[in-house]
């Protein structure tokens, strides 16, 4: 059930007038058969594989507290749920990939072999809650939380619809404490839950569906376009899976607000960032957090030699690529930032010393809004390895981008073939202004839903109904999946 679905245009209210209509002692029990509803309108069957893995961390969780005297046991507990649930997600996910890279390799030496393929459909959001569910048996084995002895109130911690599918990767620490509270209605809240998911919405259907048409009409025959054709399509892939993601993550944070409940925050204006590690801090706040604390952490982090450092940011990178997508592009993708993250750091002193030597002043805003702009290219060249079907798609993607032959383009109706007609290219101009402005109040640390409600009538409900219109003008080309769905 997609959020931008008549669907769950029913589905949501029902939830929640239910919710609180009954009685305290029930509220948990409908929200967890809301959520398994939820999830089964992708596929029923699916949801096995969603209750196999919270029974594993559930029972995983209960062991630990058990044997917290017998370190030895508790440590076997720990690998075991990780292995159950790991191979889980590996079967699903990756057991094809595998294969395949096995085949090439077989190739590669001369040695014929058929290798089997899977017919396998990839389960919705299966990263998503596999990773939450590892991150509970974690924090009960480090003795961050006790145990949950309540079954369905841990399931629903797993499978809470608003963040099921796509995130955000919640903690044991901030949810599932937050779930042994039923909670009561509250207008203020609601009302703030609401104006968080139309926000949502304007990201998903204005922004990022929009931009979505032109970049896969350039991405699907890139080998006909160049130069400020392919650099358009590249940036406005970098503002689509902003806004498809941010999107979601802010219809979830809404929804789960309605009812009482509030989910972290998974990004924070991560196109403002100046360097590499800045914009990991911003950008999937609940991937990069998860990775940092159960991987580079565990790994060793920075606490020995810089070689050792640099080994565990390039593995976690790594890793975040796979977790991404069975495919070498991802994979790619996730080195790319490593070895960014990497060469930054070493370039630093250097770098650092030529500002010096040159008597650059670091501190104005010319020189912030330089190094925005030296981020945003490099994480918009790594998003080509994302969005390009091959590795040879996206360096010739890369390669054609360089060739400016067309630069007429923004001055005649070239613009227009690229898939967006003149309304429409409009409407996201007009859209950009509207994320720009809430990009920066929110950089100068604004709270723009608080700010909003402080203005007098007239004005706020000019903005809601601006976007409500620019919501419904979108109707025509929306109803596309989320992007993070395939993760």
């Amino acid at each position: 059930m997609l959020f931008n679905s008549m669907g769950f245009l029913i589905f949501f209210p029902i939830v929640v007038l239910m919710y609180f209509l009954m009685p305290r002692r029930v509220k948990n029990l409908w929200l967890l058969g809301a959520s398994y509803y939820f999830y089964m309108c992708w596929n029923a069957r699916y949801a096995l594989l969603l209750l196999t893995s919270t029974a594993i961390t559930y029972l995983s969780g209960l062991l630990i507290q058990r044997a917290k005297e017998n370190a030895a046991c508790r440590k076997w507990v720990v690998a075991g749920s990780f292995v159950l649930n790991l191979s889980i997600l590996f079967y699903f996910k990756y057991i094809n990939f595998m294969l395949d890279l096995l085949g090439q390799l077989l190739r590669a030496v001369h040695v014929e072999l058929q290798v089997p393929a899977f017919d396998i459909l990839l389960p919705v959001g299966i990263s998503f809650y596999i990773f939450q569910a590892l991150s509970y048996t974690m924090d009960v084995y480090r003795g961050d939380i006790y145990a949950e002895k309540n079954f369905f109130r841990y399931a629903l911690f797993v499978s809470f619809f608003p963040q099921l599918v796509a995130g955000p990767i919640e903690r044991s620490k901030n949810l599932l404490r937050q779930l042994s509270e039923p909670k009561k209605f509250d207008y203020c809240r609601v009302r703030e839950g609401l104006l968080f998911m139309l926000w949502g919405f304007f990201l998903k259907m204005v922004i990022a569906d929009r931009c979505a048409v032109l970049v896969n009409t350039v991405y699907g025959d890139y080998a006909s376009y160049r130069g400020f054709q392919l650099i358009l399509a590249n940036v406005l892939f970098a503002f689509q899976i902003y806004g498809d993601f941010m999107g979601y993550s802010v219809i979830a944070k809404g929804a789960a607000k309605v009812l009482g409940y509030e989910l972290m925050e998974n990004f924070s204006q991560p196109y403002f960032a100046e360097t590499i590690k800045d914009f990991w801090r911003r950008w999937h706040i609940s991937l990069s957090s998860w990775l940092r604390d159960y991987l580079y952490i565990p790994l060793g982090g920075s606490r020995k030699t810089k070689g050792l450092k640099y080994r565990n940011i390039l593995i976690t990178f790594l890793v975040s690529g796979l977790w991404h997508g069975a495919d070498i592009t991802f994979v790619f993708w996730g080195a790319l930032h490593g070895l960014y993250q990497i060469a930054g750091e070493l370039l630093e002193p250097a770098a650092s010393g030529i500002c010096r030597s040159l008597h650059v002043n670091t501190g104005t805003f010319s020189w912030k809004v330089l190094r925005i702009l030296k981020t945003f290219f490099l994480v918009d060249i790594a998003w080509i390895f994302f969005r390009a079907d091959t590795m040879a798609a996206a360096f010739q993607i890369l390669r054609q981008s360089f060739e400016l032959s067309n630069t007429g383009l923004l001055l005649n109706n070239g613009l227009y073939e690229l898939g967006l007609n003149e309304r429409n290219i409009s409407i996201l101009l007009l859209a950009f202004l509207l994320l720009a402005a809430y990009s920066i109040l929110g950089e100068c640390k604004i709270n723009v839903m608080e700010q909003l409600s402080r203005q007098n009538a007239l004005f706020r409900y000019a903005v809601y109904w601006t976007i409500v219109v620019l919501i419904t003008f979108s109707l025509d080309i929306t109803g596309q999946e989320f992007i993070y769905f395939q993760f």
